[in-house]
């Protein structure tokens, strides 16, 4: 990194409060945490949940999980669970005792404390798309991971409000090597944003890095990094019935330290999972379980929160299908398991759309409203997703942060308030059966901030669009994207802590980074 990048990541000041802001290119709601007032969607009555419980314990005391790590295995030996090989069964009264010790809620704190996250609870927090290996966009189209294309996703990661963490690469840059790969995306996610980010659990190297790096930024001793979580980590079990050596040693790794790790089987009803959404869920559910029982008993307490990936398959092709009424009825059905266990749940707004057209917007908006109905704390792939996680597009970023912000105004009380002032029967006695409501003064007190405002939707009829221009959808979100890159200028960092990071990256890369066979 050279001196002028240096000086421009230290900025701050009026130009840099303004980027942050996000009002130079769009006008956008404010930093906010959500909460959701509704009360959840619950398809299972309580016989329904205690039934896809039972068959969950079912699976962990009769089937058992393959753990294919061996020191996970004998740490479960010596909690008790019957071992044979990989295989790892254990009761139910074990599994709920573990489960039992996880919180309900925590906090996630990155290098800016005004950033600082509640997970759990109604609080609702929008995670960038994360892992595609291509991305696609108006003007390249479909085209393989690369470094520019990843800083860009981040750029856009900071600078919306509604996104909340700086999850996992929002494309994968396939020109880097992937021994160093984690050390150059890590040093731009923490340059380049301020918000909470995620470790791969991809080999022992890549998640130790990660968190030193996270320390380091934050100008944070290892007492203070271990003693409230300052990042996190996502597993996924390779369903059906099994959890990897690598996954598993980046969760064991981060849960001694006591930070979150979310477990997030990915169970497709019909290929890896039963093809009833009951079945797929129990499978998903026993899954998530048997991790967080290993993560509870090395160390009790620390944050877990178990994620939703069910949906099926086109039993036509094979391929996986997203946003379907399937998808959400299982996420609305794990949100009841769930909240049975006492967990934060997370989900995902996904599509199997290949370009940002309307499949992807109504698959998209169909999972996200069914992360709503579920009572989901974190949602995944909230913004960029498509292909069913193949491609990353700037584009569907930009409408979807429409909809995120749709969905956070929609939980603004204003919506739905019922106050005398509300119901407003001064002003129906004032405009009465002949006026209208446009100059009234209870209109005038409150026109500015009424009605949600939308930055990439177009209200204007057919013929001033079609004078305009004519400008679809995604041609309005690509000059939104465009402008954003233009104009971005990266949160400021504290130049000591900039420099440590620098060192350590060079340090690391110097030593070989992280070991591959090639």
């Amino acid at each position: 990194m050279n001196d002028d990048q240096g000086r421009k990541r230290r900025a701050g000041g009026r130009a840099g409060m303004k980027a942050r802001s996000g009002t130079s290119v769009i006008d956008q709601m404010p930093w906010r945490i959500p909460v959701n007032p509704d009360r959840p969607t619950e398809p299972l009555d309580a016989d329904g949940v205690q039934r896809i419980h039972n068959g969950a314990m079912k699976i962990l005391s009769d089937i058992g999980i393959e753990f294919l790590n061996p020191e996970a295995v004998e740490i479960l030996r010596k909690a008790g669970c019957i071992v044979s090989g990989t295989n790892v069964r254990m009761d139910e009264a074990f599994v709920m005792e573990m489960v039992g010790k996880a919180p309900s809620s925590f906090t996630l704190t990155p290098r800016n404390p005004d950033r600082e996250l509640i997970m759990g609870g109604k609080h609702m927090l929008f995670v960038n798309v994360s892992s595609p290996p291509n991305s696609w966009d108006l003007e390249r189209g479909k085209r393989s991971g690369d470094f520019e294309s990843f800083k860009e996703f981040m750029k856009l990661t900071q600078y919306f409000n509604c996104i909340h963490i700086a999850g996992g690469y929002p494309v994968e840059p396939i020109d880097i090597h992937p021994s160093v790969r984690h050390l150059d995306c890590l040093f731009e996610k923490l340059t380049l944003t301020d918000k909470v980010c995620h470790a791969y659990s991809l080999g022992a190297e890549r998640v130790e890095d990660v968190m030193e790096m996270v320390r380091i930024a934050g100008g944070l001793s290892n007492d203070e990094f271990d003693a409230k979580p300052r990042m996190y980590t996502n597993i996924n079990s390779v369903s059906p019935l099994k959890h990897d050596f690598p996954m598993l040693d980046g969760a064991i790794r981060l849960a001694r330290r006591g930070q979150p790790v979310v477990v997030t089987p990915f169970t497709l009803a019909g290929a890896m999972a039963p093809v009833t959404m009951a079945g797929a869920v129990a499978l998903s559910i026993a899954e998530a379980l048997a991790a967080i029982v290993l993560l509870q008993f090395i160390n009790p307490g620390c944050p877990v929160a178990i994620g939703t990936f069910t949906s099926n398959v086109d039993m036509k092709s094979g391929a996986p299908a997203f946003g379907t009424p399937e998808y959400m009825r299982a996420t609305q059905m794990t949100g009841q398991l769930v909240r049975f266990y006492g967990l934060p749940l997370r989900s995902s707004g996904v599509c199997a759309a290949n370009i940002p057209d309307g499949q992807a917007m109504w698959e998209t908006s169909n999972s996200l409203w069914a992360a709503v109905q579920s009572g989901t704390n974190m949602v995944y792939h909230a913004a960029g997703w498509l292909e069913g996680g193949l491609i990353a597009s700037p584009e569907k970023f930009v409408m979807d942060c429409e909809v995120l912000q749709m969905i956070q105004r929609y939980f603004e009380e204003a919506t739905f308030a019922s106050s005398e002032d509300d119901i407003a029967l001064d002003a129906i006695r004032e405009v009465g059966p002949q006026g209208h409501y446009f100059g009234c003064q209870h209109t005038q007190e409150r026109y500015q901030t009424a009605f949600y405002s939308p930055f990439v939707s177009d209200w204007r009829n057919y013929e001033a669009w079609n004078l305009d221009g004519a400008v679809w959808t995604p041609e309005r979100a690509h000059r939104i994207y465009k402008q954003i890159m233009a104009e971005f200028e990266a949160p400021p960092m504290n130049g000591d802590h900039l420099e440590e990071l620098t060192r350590f990256v060079a340090r690391r890369k110097q030593e070989g980074g992280a070991p591959t066979d090639f």
